[in-house]
């Protein structure tokens, strides 16, 4: 999956990178941002890595459904991705109805109606939304499918929705003390988008590394610290790091408890470039591409 690691050219930072270098920035987004886009009434959307952060090839976001609330019928130009962050959702894909518990996840390609409903009339329900473009379009349609209840079931072969239910995920190690698996990627059916889920034990972390393309990686358990060319975040409470392609980052566990994440990239399938650790540290300074 990784390529052979850059080659250190062993030159200390002595200045600020982006007094020399044009390339963008990372952003970070709150996780409390009060914020919010009402997209139907009792569902507001919190943007993450949106237009106003300056992503590129996609977007993020958490909906907010009140108890009892639904967001009708409609399609969006785009693959879109649907993770479960609290409570349970039912969704509706043309007539087919499916019960998603927590982090199970639903990619719906561009053109398919598909709503979604809290069933709760307590609890409100969070979900982790991604698209595969910065400014999607959302066209309400018409209920005119005929009901199938799928419930806790999977779609048919012929279906062109997918879903990953969490506990039937593939798990893989990508560093000692992490587990990942893959939500929505090109080989399930998302186009422009993949994402998944990744999990970190205390005193975890992934090498320093970059992408093709531009990431959104959302800390919705524990505590994060994230390091990008010399600078260093600390993330909780879905706080959202949106680091552009060619940008040499990391992410590390230094809490005492697991850390998890919603990790999305601007591309069909996860590819990772390590790098040396300095780069991400600043003690470094990084000329590759960004």
């Amino acid at each position: 999956m990784a390529r052979a690691s850059v080659r250190a050219s062993g030159i200390p930072r002595s200045t600020v990178l982006s007094s020399r270098f044009s390339h963008r920035e990372e952003k970070i987004i709150s996780g409390r941002s009060r914020n919010l886009v009402e997209i139907f009434s009792g569902v507001l959307l919190r943007e993450l890595a949106s237009q106003g952060c300056g992503v590129q090839g996609m977007s993020t976001g958490i909906a907010l459904f009140s108890p009892a609330s639904e967001l009708p019928y409609h399609r969006h130009d785009v693959s879109e991705a649907l993770t479960v962050l609290s409570a349970e959702a039912l969704v509706r894909v043309e007539g087919r109805t499916y019960q998603m518990g927590l982090l199970d996840c639903l990619h719906v390609p561009a053109g398919v109606a598909h709503s979604v409903i809290n069933p709760s009339g307590k609890k409100k329900l969070m979900i982790h939304s991604a698209f595969g473009a910065v400014r999607p379009r959302r066209d309400f349609a018409k209920d005119s499918f005929a009901s199938v209840e799928r419930i806790g079931d999977l779609p048919d072969g012929e279906d062109p929705e997918h879903i990953v239910r969490i506990a039937q995920a593939t798990r893989y190690e990508l560093a000692q003390g992490t587990s990942f698996c893959d939500l929505f990627t090109g080989r399930l059916g998302s186009v422009g988008i993949c994402g998944g889920y990744g999990e970190f034990q205390p005193a975890s972390s992934l090498p320093c590394h970059i992408h093709d393309y531009d990431e959104s990686i959302s800390i919705i358990k524990g505590t994060a610290t994230c390091r990008v060319m010399g600078a260093r975040y600390q993330l909780s409470g879905y706080d959202t790091a949106m680091v552009p392609s060619g940008r040499p980052h990391r992410f590390l566990n230094e809490s005492r408890d697991v850390m998890a994440m919603i990790w999305v990239y601007a591309g069909s399938e996860p590819h990772r470039s390590t790098v040396d650790a300095r780069f991400c540290n600043g003690e470094w300074e990084w000329r590759g591409r960004g």
